[in-house]
């Protein structure tokens, strides 16, 4: 028999209706993902509107953006890759915390992401008038969340067909998405991704220390 252990110690309601929180996240990437990509294809909206641009927020335009943002994709593969990987990490992520706490933690993580991308643009020039959008910042809150949870939960990273540690899948995705952006001059947030990592590494000692044996079931449950 299959044990959940939620952090929260209330009562669980339902935020959404029949539709877990990770779903309706899911769904409203991918209809955004449309109707945005129908506003700017109409030139309703330029892309200013809708992705983040350091450049912009620090001359105090499309504030918005570090919320917008997150729900944007480069493309149908980006949004499939992102969306994917969110079923099976924020399906579980949403588990443990409960649909309240997970909400508000994917959100923060992925405005935390965008604050890192922006501010870390200063010492990165190219990064200062790119535009980031995408849910991988909050993709990898999760995944720093997990490492302290369930550092020795096995999970497939990319296209290796043999399962690895959380606690060392998430950095090793880091390092060789950094590598692959140097080396062949594709444009990923590293910067976001960093920022989203060490907010969800933040939550998780945060929570190990409010709920040392909670945790450690949880691990123990996963090890």
């Amino acid at each position: 028999m299959v044990r959940v252990y939620r952090i929260p110690i209330q009562k669980k309601k339902k935020i959404f209706g029949n539709l877990s929180v990770n779903s309706t996240i899911i769904l409203t990437n991918v209809v955004l993902f449309f109707v945005f990509l129908i506003l700017m294809s109409s030139e309703i909206l330029s892309i200013d509107f809708i992705a983040l641009q350091p450049a912009n927020i620090f001359a105090g335009q499309y504030i918005w953006t570090f919320l917008t943002s997150m729900f944007m994709h480069g493309g149908i593969f980006h949004l499939f890759v992102n969306m994917l990987s969110l079923f099976f990490i924020g399906s579980l992520v949403e588990k443990v915390l409960g649909q309240k706490r997970y909400l508000l933690f994917y959100l923060i993580s992925g405005l935390i992401a965008g604050l890192a991308f922006v501010l870390l643009s200063l010492i990165s020039p190219t990064d200062f008038s790119a535009y980031a959008v995408g849910a991988s910042g909050a993709l990898f809150g999760l995944v720093g969340l997990l490492v302290l949870l369930t550092p020795n939960l096995p999970v497939y990273v990319m296209f290796i067909p043999i399962p690895i540690k959380m606690k060392y899948a998430a950095p090793g995705l880091l390092i060789v998405l950094w590598i692959i952006s140097a080396t062949a001059n594709i444009g990923i947030g590293n910067t976001a991704h960093l920022g989203g990592l060490l907010c969800g590494l933040a939550y998780g000692i945060y929570l190990r220390t409010k709920y040392p044996n909670k945790i450690r079931s949880i691990q123990k449950h996963f090890s």
